[in-house]
């Protein structure tokens, strides 16, 4: 792989979606949509739970632990705020699926603003998703199958998706470097 020239704006010269360094495209489709189609999985999911949370449904599917995971999802952590923590989760995978398929392959260049949201939107629900899973037996004695499935979802979109945002930060810093707006390049605007 050839090294991609740097513009006085920290565009990449030349055809290659590669950011330099790199062997692939943290931004390829092939990257990045089979995060979209899990964080829709867990959409689903987390919408479910909600429903219920919501008493649309009286009963929760739960194959493994019982009364599990009515005791975790009618617990005070679940309503801590305003909404519950399943719709919150909800719109996370949501916000995650969104910024996921904004942006073409040169995102990382392109749009690093979004890339930059799609990791912010990936890495705390993932860390909540951990939180939440250690509160379930130290806190209720209980498990939640959905909600175990919802964390290894959550846990499984994070080292993708902190390729792009590194490859992000790596073109901003190249920008900085060569004097550029690192400003602009943010927001992916061409230097006038």
């Amino acid at each position: 792989m050839g090294r991609v020239a740097i513009d006085n704006a920290g565009r990449g010269v030349g055809s290659s979606a590669i950011p330099p360094g790199w062997r692939q495209n943290p931004s390829a489709w092939s990257q990045r949509l089979p995060i979209v189609a899990v964080a829709l999985v867990g959409f689903v999911i987390a919408t479910y739970l909600a429903l219920y949370q919501y008493g649309v449904f009286d009963t929760v599917w739960e194959p493994f632990f019982g009364d599990g995971s009515e005791t975790v999802l009618n617990s005070k952590l679940s309503h801590v705020l305003p909404i519950s923590d399943a719709a919150l989760g909800a719109f996370g995978y949501l916000a995650d699926a969104v910024s996921g398929v904004i942006g073409g392959r040169g995102r990382w260049r392109s749009m690093p603003w979004i890339v930059i949201v799609f990791g912010i939107a990936i890495g705390p629900l993932g860390l909540v998703s951990v939180l939440l899973v250690i509160a379930q037996p130290v806190l209720y004695g209980a498990f939640c199958t959905l909600c175990l499935a919802s964390a290894v979802i959550s846990l499984s979109m994070i080292p993708p998706a902190v390729d792009e945002v590194l490859a992000s930060l790596q073109h901003l810093r190249r920008v900085r470097h060569s004097g550029g707006s690192v400003w602009r390049a943010f927001w992916g605007l061409r230097k006038e």
